[in-house]
This record gives C-alpha cells, sequence and structure tokens, in this order.
C-alpha cells in the first residue's frame, strides 16, 4: 500500500522560493523593506527630528533590513519562525542600542529660534511624506504581488485542469485497450470449466492473464503481475499480452514461455519487472507448469510447491524449472494474483494466505468478492480451471470488469 510521505517545513519553503518568480519575491521583500521604514519614520517624529541625520539614515535602512530578514527568516522556518524570530530580535536591539550610544541624540535646545523652528518644521514635513511615500510602496507592491500571484494561480490551475484532462483522456485510452486485450470471454475447451474475473484498483490496472487452447484438447494458462500501478504499468501489460500470444502460436511450454517474455522485457521495465506463472494443462489431466516470481496456485484448496526463481525483466537468460503434478476429474485449480492476499481491512489487517487458502475452493467471482469487501488496495485477478467429469458438458464464465475510479 502506497503511503505520503510527509515533506519537511524546510524542503517545502525552498520549493517555494524556488517556483515563485524571482521578480514577485523581490517585490514582495521591497514592500517590507518600505513598510517597516515608517517606525523609523515614527521614531524620529517622536524624537521631534533631534536625531543626527547619520542615525537617522541608519535607523531607516535597519528598520527595513530587519523587517526583510523577519519575513525571510519566518517564510523559511514557517511554525518554527521563532528560531529565527528571537534571534532577529535580540540583534536588532543591541544594534539600535549600540548606534544609539556611538551616535547620540542632539542637546534639546531651551529656546528655538525661527531657524530652528523652520527645520523642526522642515523634518517633521519630511518624516510625515517619507512616512506616506513609504506606506504607499509598500501597499503597491504588496498589492502587485498579490495581484500577480492571482494570475499565475490562475494559470497554473488552468494548466493543470488541462493535464488533468489528458491523463484522464490517456487513461481512458488504455482501459479501452485493456478491454481489447484481456479477453472478455474465456476460451471454451472440452472437458473444462474455466472462470475468469479481473477487477483493477484503478482505472486501468497492472494484472494480466490469458487462457489459451493447445489445440491438443488442453489449456494454456498464463496469469502475471506487473509492479507499479496505473497508466505505465497498464503499457507494459499490453506489451506482455502481445507477447504471449506471439510466443505461444511456436510453443506451449510454459519455462520456454517464460524465458521468451523475459527477453521481450529486458530493456523495457526501466527498472521494473512483472511475475509471471504459465501451465498448460492437458486434456488427460497433466499439468506443466512454470512460475517467475508469482504467487503458487491452488489446487483442491492445496498450495501447489513450485520452484522459486526471479520475476520477468530483471536478468537477462533467465531459466526457468517446470513441476509436473496431475489435475484429476472434479478438481480445481485456482490462479491469483496478491491483490487477494493484499488486501487489507480498516485496521490495517491483511486478507492474508490463510483465507486465501481457504475461499481457493469457491468459484473466482465469490474469491475476488471477498476480497473486495474485505479492501481492495490493488489489482485482483482471479483464474479457475476445474477438470469436468465426462458426462459434463465444458464451460466457460465471462471476466467480470469492475473498474475502480482512481
Amino acid at each position: 500500500m502506497e503511503s505520503k510521505k510527509e515533506i519537511p517545513d524546510s524542503e517545502t519553503a525552498v520549493s517555494a522560493w524556488k517556483t515563485t518568480p524571482r521578480k514577485i519575491s523581490i517585490i514582495f521583500l521591497l514592500a517590507v523593506f518600505f513598510t517597516f521604514t515608517v517606525i523609523a519614520f515614527a521614531n524620529d517624529i517622536i524624537d521631534m527630528g533631534h536625531q543626527p541625520r547619520s542615525r537617522f539614515a541608519l535607523a531607516i535602512v535597519l528598520s527595513g533590513l530587519f523587517a526583510v530578514a523577519y519575513a525571510i527568516g519566518g517564510i523559511a522556518l514557517r511554525n518554527k519562525a521563532w528560531k529565527a524570530v528571537i534571534p532577529l530580535m535580540v540583534v536588532q536591539i543591541l544594534t539600535m542600542i549600540t548606534i544609539g550610544n556611538l551616535i547620540p541624540d542632539a542637546p534639546s535646545p531651551v529656546q528655538m529660534d525661527a531657524a530652528a523652528m523652520g527645520r523642526l518644521q522642515s523634518r517633521l514635513a519630511f518624516d510625515g511624506v517619507a512616512t506616506i511615500i513609504s506606506v504607499c510602496l509598500g501597499y503597491t507592491g504588496f498589492v502587485y504581488v498579490s495581484v500577480g500571484e492571482a494570475r499565475r494561480h490562475s494559470r497554473v490551475q488552468a494548466e493543470m485542469s488541462r493535464q488533468q484532462a489528458l491523463l484522464e483522456g490517456e487513461l481512458a485510452a488504455a482501459r479501452e485497450v485493456q478491454q481489447v486485450i484481456l479477453p472478455e470471454r474465456a476460451e471454451t475447451v472440452p472437458g473444462f470449466k474455466v472462470e475468469s474475473v479481473y477487477q483493477p484498483a484503478r482505472q486501468v490496472g497492472g494484472d494480466f492473464f490469458q487462457v489459451l487452447p493447445t489445440g491438443q484438447g488442453g489449456l494454456l494458462v498464463v496469469v502475471g503481475d506487473v509492479a507499479g500501478k496505473g497508466l505505465p504499468a497498464a503499457m507494459l501489460v499490453s506489451v506482455l499480452i502481445g507477447a504471449i500470444r506471439g510466443v505461444a502460436e511456436y510453443t506451449k511450454d510454459p519455462a520456454e514461455l517464460l524465458g521468451r517474455l523475459n527477453e521481450r522485457l529486458i530493456g523495457r521495465t526501466h527498472g521494473g519487472f512483472s511475475t509471471a506463472l504459465a501451465a498448460r494443462i492437458e486434456a488427460d489431466g497433466a499439468v506443466t507448469i512454470a512460475n517467475a516470481g508469482h504467487l503458487s496456485p491452488y489446487l483442491d484448496g492445496q498450495e501447489v510447491e513450485l520452484n522459486g526463481a526471479l520475476p520477468l525483466g530483471v536478468v537477462e537468460n533467465a531459466a526457468y524449472q517446470v513441476t509436473h503434478f496431475h489435475l484429476p476429474q472434479g478438481s480445481r485449480l485456482t490462479f491469483y494474483s496478491d491483490g487477494v492476499v493484499e488486501a487489507q481491512n480498516a485496521k490495517g489487517e491483511l486478507f492474508g494466505f490463510e483465507r486465501g487458502r481457504a475461499i481457493s475452493v469457491q468459484s473466482a467471482a465469490a474469491i475476488v468478492q471477498a476480497a473486495t469487501q474485505f479492501g481492495q488496495e490493488d489489482d485482483i485477478t482471479v483464474v479457475t480451471i476445474e477438470r469436468l467429469a465426462k458426462d459434463e458438458g465444458s464451460t466457460s464464465a465471462g471476466t467480470a470488469r469492475v473498474l475502480a475510479t482512481a
């Protein structure tokens, strides 16, 4: 089962800075700078313009720069912003105290003449006008950023909607392809009753199966599971189904068939793989089976012991061993994909192999229904082959396709 990985706040913040246009980031920080320079102008008004010009200029610049530092630290650390705010606040206080000691206020005059009064009025007027300009610049910057980000968000959402529509179209096309390549109804072979049910966990799945007549009154059964889900797995299923039908035209040997399928997948899986199991069932009940990392089948409720082997697409020139046994009349051979045993309920409990073995004597539809109701997590495929008594007619049950939405 796939789980969501929690992304650290620091990584999210870095991603936010990278995805935000540089122009927007710069204008935002400038807006912060100008907005908080108002603090310096307000302090100068409170001091009645007695600050020396050098200290006044430093106060303006430092007020804006510290505000920018607070903004960057808050965005970077988010809910841990205090780790940046507290040290910055301490540094800011110490810096302003140091500047105040190095550049003290000019002594306040006992009396002010007309010239001094004029200078004071000019200073306070400058503070007022500068405050208005700073607020306007900061406000304009924030508005620009808000509008720009809103437009960018709209464009991103529109592009995401377009990509979603394209993806849904591709999934619909893949679903149609799967409905064509996976058999709607298994071949009818005298002496056998064949049932098959396929239910993907999403719109398209990674399970596959084929039930083909051997031409000598027997059956060739191939069941497999491509690693992964969704469209990539579905496309690899298409490759495998085509390969199975092509290879089956000149060989019905399970080991050779798996070897040929392995050759077709080498270099095409991009690090992935596929499990598979091939079984040839003769008219007299003789079974020859080879396995490539897939679940062993059940014979009348008992697991068939098979030799282990690597899945398809892992190593070149892989060799697969065969196992021989007999399918008596009236007996049932049941093939699963791991979606049955890996079904999981709300408590996190797996359906498991014991339940899977216990219900393997039931019909394919009943097995799939039990696993689905328990809690489907992966694609589910069940194929059952029952060898009929001589007086029974051969039958085949259609493939049940219940396409789950993603």
